[in-house]
């Protein structure tokens, strides 16, 4: 009996080390799930109100994107871009739709346009572009974040 326990003690012993498994390190875990995130899309685009309503994730982005064109579009159809500019029908804008649901417009300009005062179109952009309704950001892992994007604006209609 007694070589039994003695005998029962070692493979209790031995037998520990089976359970001693490798937990991987905070580090580890941190560096394996940053690379599955995939940091060019985000879960939810920025929206506005009125697109909240929708449930398709495809419906939503293009409703968010008609909308904000549409409102450049209108915000700028009053104002002198035309008129000091008549051959600018179209103008590019990189719209950035900041964490804490702040905006901001810059114009995109071909690297060689000589053609347009770029300092005069950016300040008319600035000044028109204030008052925009309220966008809420994008979405990424449950954390607001900061979106960039270009839209392609149409200044001037044909007649």
């Amino acid at each position: 009996m007694k070589q039994f326990a003695v005998l029962l003690l070692v493979l209790l012993m031995q037998s520990c080390q089976y359970f001693d498994k490798k937990v991987p390190s905070e580090q580890e875990l941190l560096n394996k799930q940053l690379k599955e995130i995939n940091w060019k899309e985000v879960d939810e685009y920025p929206s506005v109100v009125d697109c909240e309503k929708l449930t398709d994730e495809a419906q939503k982005k293009q409703c968010f994107f008609e909308f904000l064109t549409a409102t450049i579009q209108q915000k700028l159809s009053v104002d002198t871009l035309s008129i000091l500019y008549p051959e600018l029908d179209t103008i590019e804008v990189k719209v950035t739709v900041n964490s804490d649901a702040t905006m901001e417009f810059e114009p995109q300009f071909p690297k060689d346009s000589t053609a347009y005062d770029t300092i005069k179109i950016d300040s008319i952009l600035k000044a028109k572009l204030v008052d925009f309704p309220k966008v809420n950001p994008a979405i990424k892992r449950g954390i607001p974040v900061k979106t960039q994007f270009v839209l392609p604006v149409i200044i001037k209609t044909e007649k």
